[in-house]
């Protein structure tokens, strides 16, 4: 067993043409620790989001601080802290701060996933 306090894990400035701005993360479990999972923690500066995208597998999402967008094509939904999403793999999406506020939320997803950007 191993314990993790995402609080003491250190921030990392994420740079990618994926996102609007300014991004980092916080590795909380990576290929070190497991071969199944990767789970970080992404937080997102006032406003910024990655762009429309998709995921070869499923993504698990989970709020942690501030309001953010969901989307996908069809709909936009605002989620809270302690909000849980679910992405279907291949399902075109985007998620990120709302306009005025931060955002953060921990993603759950194997580390063999393959990201496919969908907008410039």
């Amino acid at each position: 067993m191993k314990l993790i306090r995402v609080a003491q894990v250190a921030k990392e400035p994420w740079v990618d043409k994926l996102f609007t701005g300014p991004v980092t993360k916080q590795s909380i479990i990576g290929t070190d620790l497991s071969k199944n999972f990767l789970i970080q923690q992404v937080n997102f500066s006032k406003g910024i989001r990655n762009k429309f995208h998709s995921h070869s597998i499923e993504q698990i999402l989970i709020v942690t601080e501030g309001k953010g967008i969901v989307a996908t094509d069809k709909e936009e939904i605002t989620v809270r802290p302690g909000d849980v999403i679910f992405i279907a793999a291949g399902e075109k999406h985007w998620h990120g701060a709302a306009k005025g506020s931060t955002f953060s939320h921990i993603y759950v997803m194997s580390p063999d996933q393959k990201i496919t950007q969908l907008e410039d």
